[in-house]
């Protein structure tokens, strides 16, 4: 079996990371990495890391209007798969590469496994919501991490090939967790204490490219007293700039973190604020409470759990949330969640 890998954004690389090193055991991975992360620390780091193989085809599309970006990695990856012929391509999340790799394939008449199926947010205003979408309804073999995201699909018609597999992101999670154990701490280098800093994470585009809703969410950083840790994605700095933010002498913006870094990071932390899904998740397992800075979540079941509050980005109704997690924190890893490797291969193999 052949399967062609696309992977273009971090947390691609995470998931794709521990699969590759199953799927490389016994069969042929190509592995194609779009560029639409491209910065160092956004993506070389976690190669090294990681221990991701080299990527055999590298894009290098890097950023851009949606159309256009998704447009070019369309037909580049078209044409690794006229060269290639995988048996089948593996795409991961809800990007602008998931897409085009889906597409790319479906045109080509090759079998299509989406990982991280049957989510969603239900706001098609944002891309994430769009990508998802349009990835399963042209997938064949779907990997559901959770009994929501399958309930999804069959709401949408989709039940050939679904499968609740659990969460890839889960066994990523714990071998950094093992890593981490005997790597320098990060909590020395930034002078952090256990439990006595926020960490924040703020890039998605409902969030980033709207001044006034950006604006929110940085008054409520410099209105909250406590030790603040903001790793900064490079488009998010992009429009801190542009808004001439200036952050009080307790937030600390540092560059992107590696992801070994960056699961240490939210280990130690009392509370998580962030507009990521990945990390909503981390969090969930880690048992960190976490404030998700929008008004709808992907990861329903972290609210159910009471691990996770949607605040939106009223920076009062942030502080509010905030100030009643005081007492709420555990380190205790939820073990809710299976290990789907082994499943993913094994239905692709017999597919």
């Amino acid at each position: 079996m052949k399967v062609a890998t696309i992977v273009g954004a971090r947390p691609q690389f995470i998931k794709a990371s521990t699969v590759s090193r199953v799927l490389r055991e016994k069969y042929t991975e190509i592995l194609i990495h779009t560029g639409q992360h491209y910065d160092d620390n956004m993506s070389a780091v976690f190669f090294q890391e990681l221990g991701i193989h080299e990527p055999e085809y590298n894009l290098g599309v890097g950023s851009g209007n949606h159309g256009a970006q998704t447009g070019v990695m369309l037909a580049g990856i078209e044409n690794i798969l006229l060269d290639e012929r995988p048996d089948w391509v593996m795409v991961y999340g809800d990007t602008n590469s998931t897409l085009a790799g889906a597409l790319a394939a479906a045109k080509l008449h090759i079998h299509v496994a989406h990982v991280e199926a049957g989510l969603r947010s239900f706001n098609r205003a944002m891309p994430e919501e769009i990508n998802r979408i349009l990835t399963d309804h042209i997938s064949n073999l779907l990997f559901c991490p959770t009994q929501t995201a399958v309930d999804n699909l069959h709401r949408e018609g989709i039940v050939e090939g679904v499968h609740l597999v659990g969460d890839v992101m889960y066994n990523s999670l714990h071998w950094a967790i093992e890593q981490n154990r005997v790597r320098p701490d990060i909590l020395n280098r930034l002078g952090l204490e256990e439990k006595k800093y926020l960490l924040v994470t703020v890039h998605r585009a409902e969030n980033v490219d709207k001044r006034e809703r950006l604006g929110q969410i940085l008054d409520a950083f410099n209105r909250i007293e406590e030790p603040l840790v903001f790793p900064v994605h490079p488009r998010t700095r992009k429009k801190i700039n542009e808004v001439g933010y200036l952050p009080n002498a307790n937030v600390q913006l540092i560059a992107p973190t590696g992801y070994l870094d960056m699961v240490r990071l939210e280990s130690a932390a009392r509370v998580i604020l962030t507009d990521s899904g990945g990390v909503q998740k981390e969090a969930y397992w880690l048992g960190i409470p976490c404030i998700t800075l929008r008004n709808e979540t992907e990861w329903i079941e972290t609210i159910e759990s009471g691990w996770n509050v949607l605040s939106g980005v009223d920076s009062k109704q942030i502080l509010q949330i905030l100030n009643s997690l005081n007492n709420k924190t555990t380190n205790d890893i939820h073990p809710d969640y299976i290990s789907p490797v082994d499943r993913f291969i094994e239905l692709m193999a017999k597919s």
